[in-house]
């Protein structure tokens, strides 16, 4: 038997750009089939809908709300909703965290300020686990492709935002490249751009019982498959680059390794 779950999912309550409910997710994604979801809200530096000003327990509540109220409706329906969060370093590369909870931000205020090395050290630390989201997106707001193949786990190899499939073309060969699993997800924001196509996902041979075995399959590469538009990472030789591409280490540093040797 294989389960689904969708591993990317913004609420309109703790992300600015977020356009509906956590809780109105559930029913959706519960009648598609899918096994259960893990919010992902954009995190302190991302483009988060709470105030910065916030002292530093109070932003953690309020943050942690829209996934609560997705989790309320869960529970109702007996499907499954977990937490997870999406931090942006340099309002260019993007970083999924998986396996941590609330409790545990509540007592690691330090983690608004992390670099990428620093976060990845403190949530493996923590039994958690990194996913780079969307590596080789290139919108207008993004200065530069940052690669930091040395603070991840994983590869969000597909995400059905991307207006270019070129970038997840890009993302899945630079992931076989490194030999770092791949995961998938819909970066959802809008219940109005649910549809069959549009949704993307992970499969997996056993049910998730916490976000720990999401975890557990993100890093022992126990994935079995994600759910994609047939040809979305077909690489065929000719995607473009145009923007500047930086290659991190695990120490955050950049590197002299040309990105071209690593797709």
């Amino acid at each position: 038997m294989s389960y689904l779950y969708e591993t990317h999912l913004h609420t309109s309550f703790s992300s600015a750009c977020g356009n509906t409910k956590g809780s109105r997710y559930v029913r959706l994604y519960q009648d598609m089939g899918y096994s259960g979801i893990i919010v992902t809200d954009h995190f302190f530096r991302g483009n988060t809908a709470v105030s910065r000003s916030l002292p530093w327990t109070e932003w953690v509540k309020q943050f942690c709300r829209g996934y609560e109220e997705a989790l309320n409706e869960g529970i109702k329906r007996g499907f499954d909703v977990f937490f997870g969060w999406e931090e942006t370093f340099d309002s260019c590369d993007d970083y999924l965290v998986y396996g941590l909870d609330k409790e545990w931000l509540l007592e690691h205020p330090e983690a608004k300020k992390w670099t990428r090395g620093e976060q990845y050290q403190a949530v493996k630390a923590a039994g958690g686990c990194v996913v780079q989201a969307h590596p080789f997106r290139q919108h207008s707001y993004i200065r530069k492709v940052i690669l930091s193949s040395g603070c991840v786990d994983a590869v969000e190899a597909a995400n059905a935002t991307n207006y270019e499939q070129s970038y997840d073309a890009l993302a899945m060969r630079y992931a076989l490249k490194l030999g770092l699993p791949v995961t998938a997800g819909s970066d959802m924001h809008d219940e109005r751009y649910f549809w069959s196509e549009g949704v993307f996902g992970i499969y997996t041979g056993k049910k998730f019982h916490s976000i720990v075995d999401y975890v557990n399959a993100v890093c022992n590469n126990h994935i079995n498959g994600i759910k994609i538009n047939k040809g979305r990472c077909d690489y065929y030789g000719d995607e473009k680059v145009i923007l500047p591409v930086e290659v991190r280490d695990a120490n955050d540093k950049s590197t002299d390794i040309h990105w071209h040797d690593i797709i």
